[in-house]
């Protein structure tokens, strides 16, 4: 599987990131996680300083802050180094996930993350998740699935995960409204490329996905084409 592609996208909370690392341990690969990033750039321009309102954020004061960041490769992921030093902590907080969303939407931004990922997929067999990666990052990927989800179990599912209990109904269905607007907001994208799987995993557990997309990705190696039936 040198050069296998596999490409996730969907919405927030989709459960992108966890799943294609898992789908990535399966078949010996590593995972791009396209978002981290994003992220990245983000922590990388709050530690510069000065405005906090991202929506004020000069495009190209983001990318000068963005230039000292590099991929790694880990045994199971390539992760985002800022300073030569692993920032997952900083990335995942609160700070940058609330301004990473007008990070995202800066057009010069998106094309340095979209270089970082195909510069990393040239090289390398990769599962990368994020939005619009089948369709404007890497085309050409050989496995292109789009997850989708009932909007409250995906709310419900990353408060789990963030709360570390089970939240109430009050929890999820603030979450709720927060992703619903999210989605409104990152509509532009998370295109779903024609020749993707859709996905629906709102009553799927993560192994039944994770076993669909490894089914996927084995049979599309298995042809003597190396191309999918789509």
């Amino acid at each position: 599987m040198k050069h296998l592609i596999i490409t996730i996208d969907g919405p927030a909370a989709s459960g992108k990131s966890s799943t294609a690392q898992w789908v990535a341990e399966r078949l010996g690969i590593r995972h791009v996680d396209s978002g981290s990033l994003y992220r990245a750039a983000t922590a990388a321009r709050l530690r510069a300083g000065g405005e906090q309102d991202a929506s004020r954020w000069i495009e190209s004061e983001v990318l000068e802050a963005a230039r000292g960041i590099r991929l790694r490769a880990g045994t199971r992921s390539f992760v985002p180094l800022i300073e030569g030093q692993p920032v997952e902590d900083e990335i995942r907080g609160a700070p940058v996930t609330q301004r990473v969303s007008a990070v995202a939407r800066m057009p010069g931004v998106r094309a340095w993350v979209n270089e970082q990922v195909r510069a990393t997929a040239a090289a390398h067999a990769v599962v990368v998740d994020g939005r619009d990666i089948g369709t404007a990052v890497l085309p050409d990927a050989q496995v292109k699935i789009f997850l989708v989800a009932d909007p409250w179990e995906r709310a419900r599912r990353r408060l789990i995960q963030t709360l570390g209990r089970s939240p109430t109904d009050s929890e999820i269905a603030e979450e709720t409204d927060q992703l619903v607007h999210r989605d409104a907001r990152d509509a532009q994208q998370s295109g779903q490329a024609r020749d993707s799987v859709l996905l629906d995993t709102t009553y799927l557990t993560q192994a039944d996905q994770v076993d669909r997309i490894v089914a996927i990705a084995n049979a599309v190696t298995h042809r003597p084409d190396g191309t999918s039936n789509g």
